[in-house]
């Protein structure tokens, strides 16, 4: 059945079913007032033509009344204060209208007194009727339904438990509700107790004798999911939740929103509170510059911006099969013959400086990088060629065009950094802070953890080995992870170059880091494929136990967006200009030279490093 065709449905059900009854409680209304008026005298008289126009009238004005505030429409929650007011409001409207009746007809069909009285007693009767009603619905569904323990009596899983309540062909029935608020301990929602916290999740799955939690909160960040789900686990309960309010396409929520929990709800679940205003002001009407366009924080860092209407969107990458996909994905197109897009490499200084001067950028998003972190352990040279000169050319070509805004897209493995990609990243985050001083734009680098969906991610990598049967491969059993979305990444950068101070590298919130393995075992259990293996396979040259945000010595500081942070980086000079560029001869050398300029960072002065004379100088060009 459509929503539609279940919307007439229910409507049509609503005014057979409750109409009907509230017109009998009407008649008995009228004849219960009728006899109180008269000291329950059955006289024959009593009960003539006067009582039957009042006993025919009062059910026909109840139906309009009832009609015009949706009261047979299904406009109010079931068994809530807005529906025993609207209830209310057409039973006084019934009663006045009958009281106007009844005083302008000479003689009077019945004393005044009768239709003030029935309209008290109707109400009284249809309050009663529900309660009834609804009581004897939700018993006989105990009987049938999964019994269920909802955790959230907030405004969503008051309403989940009402729709749940109320339906008796529901295949879930509330018997317990849980939160952690202590001021609703004991209370009721449509009969259902709140019988504790998370913390009484077992013995409320004991004594229902449950064998479901449903999670009713749509707003749910990701660490109180993965709480509630251990512990729900724990107790023997399935686990279903909510989706988040942006994906409820109903008006109040029901049995039909409910899903297992996925992957995403466990790692980048967390709401994001955008400033709109400010990014749009930022960007509408702008020329913006996005290097690495292609990838996947590039690629939707555009589409993101194109929906703020920029003056010009140009997108800079040197793979023409991703510029192909991401003009296909904004422009509805992928001729590869728009000025939109710009083939070229950052290692390129010449075509850079060229591409700047001609096409002018007012803001610039920097998110071309090398990124695999084991890929560059064996070739630290790549990281340096493209990471660091490749960032340095950028800034140099945003610095002569004069930008008004400057974002570096950065990674939190610079922070304390012990690989090649954090040592590449940390150096980029400081050629970035030294431009600060340079030049008149603003210059900032936004740094966050590992992104849901990206190319080369864990959870790629991990559904492809699923998919090939297995196994998966996970580095350590304890081993942990910041995460978020692309689109969460991206919408805090977009609001991060609103509010970012020069040369700073501001910090996204993350959330609670995630365990590789509860990663692993997640998505086994989605693919219904119990049988496939984890493999533990050792921590790779470089990569930490545990990621960090922000390292020891920064003195991170909230920002004035709640989920972004920032902290000073200390500046760093690369040549450049009247300086050549410095290119190492070997990947030891390279390395070497990132570790050097990565680390050094003792105070907050600018700083230069030192180059040994056997390194080549190279005025202009690197590929």
């Amino acid at each position: 059945m459509t929503v539609s065709a279940q919307s007439r449905h229910s409507r049509g059900s609503s005014l057979t079913t409750w109409y009907p009854i509230d017109a009998g409680i009407w008649i008995v209304a009228v004849a219960a007032a009728q006899l109180a008026r008269f000291d329950f005298d059955l006289v024959r008289e009593n009960f003539g033509a006067g009582f039957v126009l009042a006993a025919a009238l009062a059910p026909a004005v109840m139906m309009v009344s009832g009609l015009v505030l949706g009261l047979y429409l299904l406009r109010y929650v079931p068994a809530t204060l807005d529906e025993a007011a609207a209830l209310a409001t057409a039973v006084a409207l019934t009663s006045g209208t009958l009281l106007v009746v009844d005083a302008l007809i000479v003689p009077r069909p019945v004393p005044l007194g009768v239709p003030v009285l029935a309209g008290t007693f109707a109400l009284v009767g249809m309050w009663v009727a529900r309660f009834v009603v609804r009581a004897v619905a939700r018993r006989q569904a105990s009987q049938t339904g999964s019994r269920a323990i909802v955790f959230g009596a907030g405004a969503a899983g008051q309403q989940l438990v009402r729709q749940l309540v109320e339906d008796p062909n529901s295949v879930y029935q509330p018997v317990a509700l849980l939160d952690d608020d202590p001021i609703k301990r004991n209370l009721r929602l449509s009969g259902v107790k709140i019988v504790g916290t998370r913390s009484a999740i077992a013995q409320a799955a004991e004594r229902y004798e449950a064998n479901t939690m449903i999670i009713a909160i749509p707003s749910a960040a990701s660490d109180l999911i993965r709480d509630l789900k251990g512990r729900a686990e724990a107790a023997g309960l399935r686990v279903l939740i909510l989706p988040a309010l942006q994906h409820l396409m109903r008006r109040t929520a029901g049995a039909e929103d409910l899903r297992e929990i996925n992957v995403q709800d466990l790692l980048g679940r967390q709401p994001v509170s955008l400033d709109e205003v400010a990014i749009a002001s930022q960007i509408q009407g702008k020329r913006i510059l996005v290097t690495g366009a292609g990838g996947s924080i590039g690629s939707e860092l555009c589409r993101q911006i194109h929906r703020f209407g920029p003056a010009e969107l140009i997108m800079l990458d040197r793979d023409e099969s991703a510029l192909h996909g991401v003009q296909l994905s904004i422009e509805g197109r992928a001729m590869l013959d728009s000025k939109s897009i710009v083939l070229a490499d950052i290692r390129d200084e010449v075509a850079l400086r060229r591409i700047f001067a001609d096409r002018r950028p007012e803001i610039v998003f920097h998110a071309a990088a090398l990124k695999h972190l084991p890929l560059l352990e064996q070739y630290p040279l790549e990281a340096w060629k493209s990471n660091v000169l490749g960032t340095r050319n950028v800034l140099q070509a945003a610095a002569a065009a004069n930008v008004d805004m400057f974002v570096n897209i950065s990674t939190d493995k610079a922070a304390e950094p012990t690989s090649v990609l954090g040592f590449s990243k940390r150096m980029a985050e400081r050629l970035t802070a030294a431009m600060a001083l340079e030049a008149s734009g603003t210059y900032v680098s936004v740094r966050f953890g590992n992104v849901l969906g990206s190319r080369g991610s864990v959870l790629t990598a991990f559904e492809k080995q699923i998919r090939s049967g297995g196994p998966l491969t996970v580095t350590h059993p304890e081993v942990t992870r910041y995460f978020m979305t692309i689109s969460e990444a991206c919408q805090l950068v977009l609001q991060s170059s609103c509010i970012g101070s020069d040369g700073e590298v501001m910090i996204l919130a993350m959330g609670e880091p995630v365990k590789i393995l509860d990663v692993a075992q997640t998505l086994i259990e989605q693919s219904g494929q119990p049988d496939i293996d984890i493999v533990f396979t050792g921590l790779r040259e470089g990569e930490k136990m545990h990621e960090q945000l922000f390292a020891g010595n920064e003195g991170a500081r909230v920002s004035s967006h709640p989920l972004v942070s920032h902290a000073p980086v200390p500046p760093l000079h690369l040549g450049g200009g009247e300086d050549p560029m410095i290119l190492p001869n070997t990947h030891d050398d390279a390395l070497g030279l990132m570790r050097q300029a990565a680390l050094n960072v003792i105070g907050h002065g600018s700083r230069r490093i030192s180059v040994p004379s056997q390194r080549v100088s190279v005025e202009s060009h690197v590929n």
